[in-house]
């Protein structure tokens, strides 16, 4: 029996309960144990557990300056160092920045073609409408594992199963010969193979509805990836991501960063079904009377004016 795990699942108990219907699970101990093992009975790495990243990748993968929010518009001075936090920024003060980082990108720079590094700023301008993640959709691989979230793995012999706490989504890692799915996917699709003690996971069957960041760095269809998963320590493994598209990309180019295992004794996944905190902002302008309209603070109030996305507006057009 196969099961795809490439859109949301109703909870981490329904994951793990299906995963155990396709593979055989060697249960570890408890993350914080010392008798945790570091390897699996085959004498595989054991990467089972509960992990995360700790890096700004999420906001974006290459280097960057820390900014004053994550929207941000012209100030006083015609300079791009002159700018202010936004509107939409404004309101949050420091909480609403944006941390600076030395990226996760080898040799720095992303190799855009010309077309669609335009493109990528385009994104940029429009993080606050375009970017997948503020709708909660799938955040498509590899963004998932640096998002800072917690996402659990379960090992088993012929196939990896990870969890994600974002929109309780899912993917598998096949280790064994698989029909590739009749779809291109949200989370592609994953075929792992162990070389010693790495594993190395091509990926593929990808659209082209997700971002890589909140930056806009974006990919097309013909994303394929290749992912090495090595251990540096019972509780650190090195992942590295060779990424090719030849539509987007000049050149293939590769992230890399350490991913930790969460090590308090009671650690667990907790449900972050976001689909739900997000209706008001997706589909508040379809209601009959405004709900979320005003807010008065001490320092500022705040007036929201609904506008109905170009898309709508022409269905709607045809559809009189």
């Amino acid at each position: 029996m196969r099961i795809w795990f490439n859109a949301p699942i109703i909870g981490t108990a329904i994951a793990t309960a299906a995963v155990s219907a396709v593979i055989s699970v060697s249960v570890r101990p408890t993350a914080g144990q010392a008798s945790r093992p570091a390897r699996t009975a085959d004498g595989k790495p054991n990467f089972s557990g509960i992990w995360q990243a700790n890096n700004e990748a999420n906001w974006d993968l290459e280097g960057h300056e820390a900014r004053a929010g994550a929207v941000m518009q012209q100030g006083v001075y015609p300079y791009p160092y002159a700018q202010v936090p936004a509107a939409p920024s404004l309101p949050f003060g420091s909480a609403g920045g944006v941390p600076g980082s030395l990226g996760v990108v080898e040799g720095g720079t992303i190799p855009y073609r010309t077309e669609a590094l335009a493109k990528k700023k385009e994104n940029a301008a429009h993080w606050l409408d375009w970017d997948p993640e503020l709708k909660c959709f799938l955040p498509g691989i590899p963004r998932a594992m640096y998002m800072p979230y917690r996402f659990q793995i379960i090992q088993g012999t012929n196939n990896i199963q990870m969890a994600f706490e974002f929109s309780s989504t899912a993917r598998t890692i096949h280790l064994d010969r698989v029909n590739e799915p009749p779809i291109d996917l949200w989370m592609g699709h994953s075929v792992g193979r162990w070389e010693r003690d790495t594993l190395v996971v091509n990926v593929d069957n990808f659209n082209d509805k997700t971002w890589f960041d909140r930056a806009g760095n974006f990919h097309s269809d013909a994303l394929t990836l290749v992912e090495r998963f090595t251990p540096i320590s019972p509780d650190a493994i090195n992942y590295e991501v060779t990424l090719t598209d030849p539509m987007v990309f000049t050149r293939p180019w590769k992230i890399s960063m350490p991913l930790y295992r969460r090590l308090e004794p009671n650690i667990q996944l907790l449900e972050y079904r976001c689909m739900e905190f997000v209706e008001e902002f997706m589909f508040g302008h379809l209601r009959k009377a405004q709900l979320v309209k005003h807010w008065e603070g001490e320092t500022m109030n705040v007036d929201i004016t609904r506008k109905v996305p170009p898309g709508e507006q022409l269905y709607n057009r045809w559809n009189r």
